[in-house]
């Protein structure tokens, strides 16, 4: 007799992030400095001063984080205006999605997200044994029509990405509203704002102030992007009182480390990092939006500090990722979010863009 796995495992497809630097560096023998990792949205600046001062001055390795991420929590609060009670802290605002399956579904559920979604919502079905419900995309944008009229008894979770992950697309902040208004509150609304901070003033997510409202929704942030902490996984959600509760009962103990919690606490003591790193990513986007025209390659608008653009086929798609490869650039392939024609690209420095431009030109210019 062997060991007996969950069925609902059988489905699940690992998650596969970007390449990593050193793995290229392995590969085609090109040092890890000469390498350009556009694949991942990372913040190309790196992080504020005043965290890397924190980080360099802690000292008590030994000792356990603060669980309750107590600190860290009533900054959260402070900056945004929240009450500490509505704030949950995770591993990554990865670990806040699931947590979020966790405490509503099960194998007897439906979730309900969109098509050229965050593949992280479909693992995350899997893993619980729910029901995958995916809605058509509408010109990449969510259909937030089709998602209300998916809804059934079964129905448990419903997950928007807004900006959205990888399309970059964009939600009408009143058409969210109303269309939550519509939601049987029995079922949880999870918000997901990992790009929030790319966001010029007014198009900036007020879904906070929906809280007393609305007690089914849940609001997931991240500080792996603008913040520039991805390599601390650190994240928070924002929900009502009932609902942070559950996810706290079953959330793991130290699921966030003392560095990571300092990190971020210090990130949020420098916002100015954080808005300027948004005004270059904003400038970087256009640049590369009129590169994009030049070369007459089709792209979708993005809201993010990413955008997504068509090679025309999927072969083609495929020989450019791995021609950029070859070349010391590493983006995204996005097929397995049923974009096979598209790459997606990380905005990175004037430096780095350049040279990804540079050398897509040549790519285009071997084809025609």
């Amino acid at each position: 007799m062997s060991v007996s796995f969950l069925e609902n495992l059988e489905k699940i497809e690992p998650y596969v992030g970007g390449m990593p630097i050193q793995e290229l560096s392995r590969k085609i023998g090109i040092p890890e400095d000469q390498i350009i990792k556009l694949a991942s949205n990372e913040n190309p600046y790196g992080i504020s001063k005043k965290v890397y001062k924190a980080i360099s001055e802690y000292e008590e390795y030994f000792l356990y984080p603060d669980g309750s991420g107590f600190d860290l929590i009533n900054k959260i609060s402070e900056v945004f205006n929240l009450k500490p009670n509505q704030i949950v802290l995770g591993n990554g605002s990865n670990d806040i999605l699931e947590l979020c399956a966790r405490v509503v579904a099960n194998h007897e559920s439906e979730i309900i997200f969109s098509e050229h979604a965050f593949a992280v919502y479909g693992l995350v079905t899997k893993a619980v044994g729910a029901k995958e419900i995916i809605i058509p995309a509408l010109d990449f944008h969510h259909d937030l029509d089709g998602f209300f009229k998916a809804i059934t008894k079964k129905t448990k979770l419903i997950f928007i990405a807004n900006p959205n992950n990888p399309t970059g697309t964009l939600i009408n902040q009143q058409k969210l509203f109303e269309f939550i208004q519509k939601v049987p509150s029995n079922i949880l609304v999870v918000i997901d704002e990992a790009y929030e901070e790319y966001l010029e003033a007014h198009l900036k997510s007020n879904v906070f102030l929906w809280l007393e409202e609305f007690e089914n929704i849940i609001v997931s942030r991240s500080f792996s992007k603008a913040y520039g902490l991805a390599a601390l996984r650190v994240g928070f959600g924002v929900g009502s009182l009932k609902t942070v509760s559950k996810i706290n009962q079953i959330r793991q103990p130290f699921n966030v480390n003392s560095l990571a919690q300092i990190a971020a606490i210090e990130s949020l003591n420098d916002l100015k990092f954080v808005e300027d790193s948004a005004i270059k990513n904003n400038e970087q986007k256009k640049i590369l939006e009129e590169n994009f025209n030049n070369l007459n390659l089709s792209f979708i608008k993005s809201y993010g500090n990413f955008i997504s653009f068509s090679l025309g086929s999927p072969s083609t798609a495929l020989r450019c990722y791995e021609y950029l490869l070859n070349k010391g650039i590493i983006l995204r392939p996005i097929s397995n979010y049923g974009m096979p024609d598209f790459l997606r690209v990380s905005i990175g420095t004037e430096e780095e863009n350049k040279i990804f431009i540079e050398k897509l030109t040549e790519f285009i210019g071997n084809i025609k």
